[in-house]
């Protein structure tokens, strides 16, 4: 009986020490996976910057239709009006 309990203990160590090995592997693998989040997060706000940036070029650059050229830049005025009033409720 005394030798099934140090078996049945030492068999419980040896699973207890496999799961700590799994654990800390996917603990390893979930900080490589928030890193490849945050990488792609800061892509992603880099990409649509630039995005911002190619449309307000082209809404200004008025590139072949002038009536589409003044329609985006009136929406990015009305756009501006709607930060700058709630920028103003905040305050």
């Amino acid at each position: 009986m005394l030798e099934d309990i140090k078996t049945n203990v030492e068999r419980l160590i040896s699973l207890y020490e496999k799961e700590k090995q799994r654990a800390d592997a996917l603990a390893g693998q979930l900080a490589q996976s928030e890193e490849t989040v945050r990488s792609y997060q800061a892509q992603i706000t880099e990409l649509n910057g630039q995005i911002d940036n190619l449309k307000l070029s082209f809404a200004f650059s008025g590139a072949g239709d002038t009536v589409l050229a003044k329609e985006r830049i009136d929406k990015l005025v009305r756009e501006i009006d709607k930060c700058i009033k709630l920028l103003e409720k905040e305050s």
